[in-house]
């Protein structure tokens, strides 16, 4: 049978479209030849990862006192899923759950753990960091970072650590299951605040970070579980480059 030049010719640009496609989602990691240094090589998306001057996470020092609005957080039971992403567990939120600072609003898209924490404080890193990443509508982020340090279990983690999957890939639906997302923040909301980017490619910049002073805990056997899937997934922190970070009073 013979086949028309014209479908072949279709058959070729389909298969080109899906292989630049592909190659648009680049594989990258936290070590070796696709690590941190080498995000910007690996795909031309990820050239800000290097490029930009507003990059996350942060080393956070001599953070200046403002007048700032309080987080105003309305977690509420929606439903969620599970997925070990290949990079870290994530946990996915249906629309419900929102943050407002000021006169803003965020809704609550995910939240996703790093061991240890991307961010430091006086060059400190944390055992482990829950960002939980909130989206206004328009494409503006508002990401808020909870610390945590090896103590008393913690309730919420207890739930995710029942239910993750363990291998990359993998979804695991939350129906029926109660999260009490609210149960993970400390009491005290003070924070820091600064403009960051993404921490993981394609790094992208305009983000509003929101890293809570108090940490939470988790217990030994919890961390451990985690490293177990993720024995590090942080990326190294980046230069203020003029930036200043905030803090509350």
């Amino acid at each position: 049978m013979r086949i028309p030049a014209t479908l072949l010719t279709a058959c070729a640009v389909l298969f080109f479209a899906a292989n630049v496609q592909q190659a648009h989602h680049s594989h990258w990691s936290y070590s070796g030849a696709e690590g941190p240094t080498h995000w910007a090589q690996l795909d031309h998306s990820y050239a800000i990862c290097s490029a930009g001057h507003a990059q996350s996470p942060v080393d956070i020092k001599d953070a200046k006192i403002a007048a700032l609005p309080a987080l105003q957080f309305d977690y509420r039971a929606a439903p969620q899923n599970i997925v070990n992403n290949g990079h870290t567990i994530q946990v996915s939120y249906a629309p419900g759950n929102t943050l407002r600072v000021g006169d803003k609003t965020y809704t609550l898209k995910q939240f996703h753990f790093h061991h240890p924490s991307e961010e430091a404080i006086a060059g400190r890193h944390f055992d482990l960091v829950a960002h939980l990443v909130h989206d206004d509508g328009s494409g503006h982020l508002a990401v808020v970072a909870v610390l945590f340090t090896t103590g008393a279990a913690n309730p919420v983690l207890e739930t995710v650590w029942k239910n993750m999957p363990r291998e990359s890939g993998k979804t695991v639906d939350l129906a029926g299951t109660t999260l009490q997302l609210a149960d993970l923040l400390p009491s005290d909301r003070g924070y820091y605040t600064y403009s960051g980017s993404l921490t993981t490619p394609p790094c992208s910049e305009g983000v509003t970070w929101y890293v809570l002073k108090t940490p939470v805990t988790l217990s030994s056997e919890q961390l451990a579980a985690f490293a177990k899937l993720y024995p590090h997934n942080a990326r190294p922190t980046q230069p203020l480059s003029g930036r200043v970070v905030q803090q509350t009073n």
